[in-house]
């Protein structure tokens, strides 16, 4: 009896896709908001002055310009262009001094054991080859050096986004939901080799807006994901579109602190790797 096997995904398509992605509309004004969670990661790391940092998939520089106050020598990539040159527009701002390099994740061009500490903040959980990016992250790591993640949980709200756009838009077919790095089981499997110690905490971030219905039709213009899904929806028609953003929209108004406002606590998983 034949069985009928799901074909394996291909991942450059799928990272071709991806970077188009997260290069539609204007990340860098939802980046600024995270930065307390820059500084929260800093801070779990305990850097020094003068340390050698990489921050991977930095986005707008969070983790970059935390890492850049406590005097460490930070060295900030990303694959979107435009990201990294608004990270070097908020260091300028600051006169921090920060190295920008356009890079992939998957395939990072430093040396092994280069840093002494590696950061991401909700950057590489998005990669598309899961294992090759974690890989790439422990061997530009020195020995004892640490490896610090944040990353959005599947049982949070954003988790919860992700599964409501989910069913208006399938993701492709084979590929690791990103939400797995906010789990320890991934995790270990992407990192028990590499680590000889792994901290694993669950924290929370507050979206603040005001209103759910205002925080969906700002997303649904500058955070790719969600811009590309109303993209995709949108060419079945309005009823489409308009049942999109009545399923976000009860998303945030479920999770509210607020009846009116939406003050949504939003976890993820703050997650500190030594390296072996």
């Amino acid at each position: 009896m034949n069985i009928a096997q799901t074909p394996s995904p291909d991942l450059a398509a799928v990272k071709s896709k991806q970077q188009i992605t997260w290069a539609t509309g204007d990340y860098p004004a939802i980046g600024t908001s995270l930065q307390i969670v820059g500084e929260r990661l800093a801070e779990a790391l305990d850097l020094r002055p003068d340390a050698r940092v990489l921050d991977v998939a930095a986005g707008n520089g969070n983790a970059t310009l935390a890492a850049a106050r406590r005097g460490c020598d930070v060295v900030s990539t990303d694959y979107v262009p435009a990201w990294l040159q608004a990270g070097k527009a908020r260091a300028e701002a600051e006169r921090l001094a920060v190295a920008f390099r356009e890079a992939d994740a998957e395939d990072l061009p430093f040396d092994t054991g280069a840093f002494d500490a590696v950061m991401s903040t909700f950057g590489v959980m998005f990669t598309a080859d899961q294992s090759a990016a974690a890989g790439e992250l422990a061997r530009v790591c020195r020995p004892g050096g640490r490896i610090g993640l944040v990353n959005w949980t599947p049982e949070g709200f954003i988790g919860e986004v992700f599964r409501t756009i989910g069913r208006h838009v399938p993701p492709p077919a084979g590929v690791r939901s990103p939400l797995q790095w906010g789990t320890e089981d991934r995790i270990e499997e992407l990192f028990g080799a590499s680590a000889a110690e792994v901290t694993f905490r669950r924290r929370t971030f507050v979206f603040r807006y005001r209103s759910p219905a205002a925080w969906v039709e700002d997303w649904s213009r500058i955070y790719g994901p969600m811009a590309k899904a109303f993209e995709a929806v949108g060419a079945a028609g309005a009823a489409a579109t308009t049942a999109l953003q009545e399923d976000l929209i009860a998303v945030a108004v479920a999770q509210s602190r607020d009846p009116v406002q939406m003050i949504v606590p939003a976890e993820y998983a703050e997650i500190i790797i030594r390296r072996a």
